[in-house]
């Protein structure tokens, strides 16, 4: 049966001389993986180039629900992104941010409210021009809201400290050896308060950024099992400058 769903390109893999494997985060079916024979000869129905990281698609599947991998009748890219693969700071952002999606969404089942999450801020980041340089961090703070890890506790102002193991915040230091304390306790708060509508308010030195970076790469692969180590923020880091 054909099924019309859109997607996010997650991870392309050539296979055999002419086909790829593409996973793809499907609105309808969760994260799927599709064969697509000929992707990379030069007059491809359905081209390489169209499956770069975090493209949007739109597609008609076939969808086995017992099957490994599935099959693709149709697909453009809709929207099609205007300055994401060609702005330099954008195209780091996003090779950031799939890196860090392809290790935390792992799910094979419908998922319409991560799916809308990613989608739409795929489509404010390329068409975002201030704020750029927080755009990744806040990201991944409401990125968590989905993920079911989501920071709380009752004094989130008057916090002192936040407990990465726990997700909680509280005005005492924790047992836990990760935790975030002042100012970096402060910054996390105004991220977890912002928008993507306001992110270019949010003030952080780089070193600040940095530091949040990582923790909050910690964060996560204290809660995502089989998260493991995030490489591409190295690039992002010096790329922000």
């Amino acid at each position: 049966m054909l099924h019309k769903t859109r997607g996010i390109v997650f991870k392309t893999t050539d296979y055999s001389e002419s086909s790829v494997v593409v996973q793809i985060f499907t609105e309808k079916f969760g994260l799927q993986s599709y064969i697509i024979n000929g992707a990379r000869k030069p007059k491809a129905k359905i081209s390489r180039n169209m499956l770069q990281p975090l493209h949007l698609v739109d597609m008609v599947v076939y969808h086995k629900s017992n099957g490994n991998v599935q099959r693709i009748s149709e697909l453009k890219n809709t929207p099609t992104l205007q300055s994401i693969p060609y702005d330099v700071i954008k195209s780091c952002i996003a090779m950031f941010l799939n890196e860090v999606l392809y290790k935390a969404v792992k799910q094979q089942t419908p998922d319409e409210a991560i799916f809308d999450f990613i989608f739409n801020a795929i489509e404010l980041l390329d068409h975002k021009t201030r704020g750029l340089a927080n755009f990744h961090l806040l990201f991944l703070t409401q990125l968590t809201r989905y993920l079911g890890f989501y920071p709380h506790g009752g004094l989130m102002a008057e916090a002192d400290f936040f407990d990465m193991k726990n997700g909680v915040f509280s005005k005492y230091k924790p047992d836990s050896v990760s935790y975030l304390s002042p100012p970096h306790t402060k910054n996390f708060y105004t991220l977890l308060q912002s928008s993507f509508g306001n992110i270019d308010e949010v003030k952080l030195s780089n070193d600040e950024r940095r530091y949040l970076i990582n923790k909050l790469l910690e964060y996560y692969a204290m809660h995502i099992e089989g998260f493991g180590n995030i490489r591409s923020h190295e690039v992002l880091e010096e790329v922000l400058g």
